[in-house]
């Protein structure tokens, strides 16, 4: 866990070349470059048997995909906060970037990404991905 003036120094730090994320309980802190050139964006329901230990397993698996692929350059997550009421039951959502389709394209069959799909399909009621490449 990072501490809160280790947090605000690395705020600052980083606001100044890019985004900053802050994730969760745990705290987890990632930048985001100007390179990063490809989103790629998953949503995600839950089946209802789901149990809060399962849910926690999950979010955390892919959480953790940043630091176990190199292509990934982002990671940012959280649930759904809408109001809405338009979310269609859709109760996650993260975003993973990439600097290039390359990137992307790499990431979809790496081990550690079907390990990830391999844990959680089984709890998934529905899903729905997205990958498009900011036009900003």
């Amino acid at each position: 866990m990072i501490r809160f003036g280790v947090l605000l120094t690395v705020l600052a730090a980083v606001c100044a070349g890019g985004c900053v994320s802050v994730h969760d309980a745990n705290v987890v802190v990632a930048a985001r470059g100007p390179s990063a050139g490809v989103r790629h964006v998953v949503l995600f329901k839950l089946k209802d048997g789901t149990t809060p230990d399962q849910r926690r397993a999950i979010e955390e698996s892919f959480a953790a995909l940043a630091g176990q692929i190199d292509e990934i350059v982002d990671l940012e997550w959280g649930t759904d906060t809408s109001p809405e009421g338009l979310a269609q039951g859709f109760t996650h959502c993260f975003i993973v970037s990439f600097e290039n389709e390359a990137g992307r394209d790499a990431y979809l069959p790496h081990p550690k990404h079907r390990a990830f799909v391999e844990l959680a399909g089984p709890h998934f009621e529905k899903v729905l991905v997205v990958d498009f490449k900011p036009e900003h």
